[in-house]
């Protein structure tokens, strides 16, 4: 199959996903989309700044006869790191020592990243290619979050073809465990000095 595009998003939209998308009515609209540049195939700010504070996402790879793959990466705030507005970076961690991801970088360089932020209803798709990096300690420093507790096996380098954003619909709002701990911990302290604010009008003691 010819890899020759004439819109970013044609990555995902084949002639048969457009012929579907005619028959079922929705192909007029993608094609107006497609007229005023359609999906973006540059790291802008706004991307860069969102994947910042990304600490989990889902990583799809295939093997040379299509068999689809996916894997969890996770990590702390900012662990996936821009290295210019084509190409991003992570260190991946030692695990259970499968490699099926590598092995499929291997025969087929094709690879997908899917990124969903639950606490604000955002999801961020990303198409493009990957390699590893086995031979680069220093780039595997570089890459690796200060104090984090896990061993760096070697790095994933993805560039990056094109990107797109979905609607909020369908996303449930859920929020991570450690943030709402924080919120929590701000209430507590807030009501604790309001409590201490009232004990000092009514001349009692603080609680």
């Amino acid at each position: 199959m010819s890899d020759a595009r004439t819109y970013p998003s044609d990555i995902a939209f084949t002639p048969v996903v457009k012929a579907i998308q005619a028959r079922k009515g929705s192909r007029d609209a993608y094609a107006e989309v497609e007229s005023h540049g359609g999906w973006r195939t540059e790291i802008d700010e706004n991307l860069a700044d969102f994947l910042g504070e990304v600490n989990s996402f889902y990583f799809a790879t295939a093997s040379a006869d299509g068999q689809p793959y996916i894997q969890h990466r996770g990590g702390p705030k900012g662990f996936i790191k821009v290295l210019d507005k084509h190409t991003l970076a992570f260190t991946d961690y030692s695990g259970n020592r499968q490699f099926i991801t590598q092995g499929n970088l291997s025969e087929n360089a094709k690879a997908y990243i899917f990124v969903m932020d639950y606490a604000h209803r955002r999801r961020v798709k990303l198409w493009g290619e990957a390699r590893v990096v086995e031979d680069d300690p220093a780039l595997s420093r570089a890459l690796m979050p200060q104090g984090y507790r896990a061993r760096p096996e070697q790095v994933i380098l993805f560039k990056v073809t094109a990107w797109d954003t979905n609607c909020p619909q369908h996303i449930p709002q859920k929020f991570d465990a450690a943030d709402v701990a924080q919120a929590l911990a701000s209430r507590d302290q807030r009501i604790a000095e309001l409590e201490a604010e009232l004990a000092a009008l009514k001349g009692e003691p603080a609680p």
